[in-house]
Parts: C-alpha cells; structure tokens; sequence
C-alpha cells in the first residue's frame, strides 16, 4: 500500500513547514487519475500523524475529476478511470487535469506544538 508512504510525505512536509505550531487540519487535492487512493491516505492519517504537531488533525480531501483532451477529434471530456479513451474510439489523448496530488491548505493554531 504506497498511500501510507505518500501520506507519511505529506504529513513530514507540512510539519517541516509549520514552524512548530499545532495543525488542526490538512485539506488536500487528489485527482482521480492520480493512483492515490484517497480512502487509504484517510486510513492511514493517524498513524502517520502520531507524536507530531498535527497529531488529532483533520485529513480533508477534495477529489478533483478527470479530464482529457482528444487530439484526433478535439474535443474535451471527462475522465473518471484511468482509461484513456475519447468517446469518439481515439487512444491520442492528453490528460488536462485529475493528475493532482497536493497540499491547498493548512489550518493552524498560534499554540506551538509540544
């Protein structure tokens, strides 16, 4: 399971940032096409948040949608799979959003982390 991987490096970045105050929560973008599976990061949040300064933090994830652009026919559509077909049958398409995985915001305390 990555996801305890990629949470533990969220969870390491944003205390690295936080200059030593207490988080309350995390809000976190993660596109559908990513490969992260958002249900695992919030499974894993209060292992890899135990003994830091967001310890009893809130993990709240926005899933962002797919979409893709078809360089055959030139239309825009979405995406939910990874699959990258348009629906006109072409396979020449390119992905424009649903790839994210990152940090939009960090609630914080002016109470400095123990």
């Amino acid at each position: 399971m990555h996801e305890l991987a990629i949470t533990q490096s969220v969870v390491d970045m944003v205390v690295e940032r936080m200059a030593g105050r207490r988080g309350t929560a995390v809000h976190l973008q993660v596109g559908r096409l990513s490969g992260v599976v958002p249900d695992a990061m919030l499974f894993c949040w209060d292992l890899a948040t135990d003994g830091t300064c967001l310890e009893s933090s809130v993990l709240d994830i926005d899933h962002s949608a797919g979409a893709g652009h078809c360089r055959t026919c030139d239309a825009d559509f979405l995406l939910d799979q990874p699959i990258l077909l348009c629906p006109c049958g072409s396979a020449d398409v390119q992905i424009i959003t649903g790839q994210e995985l990152r940090v939009t915001s960090v609630e914080r305390v002016a109470e400095a982390c123990a």
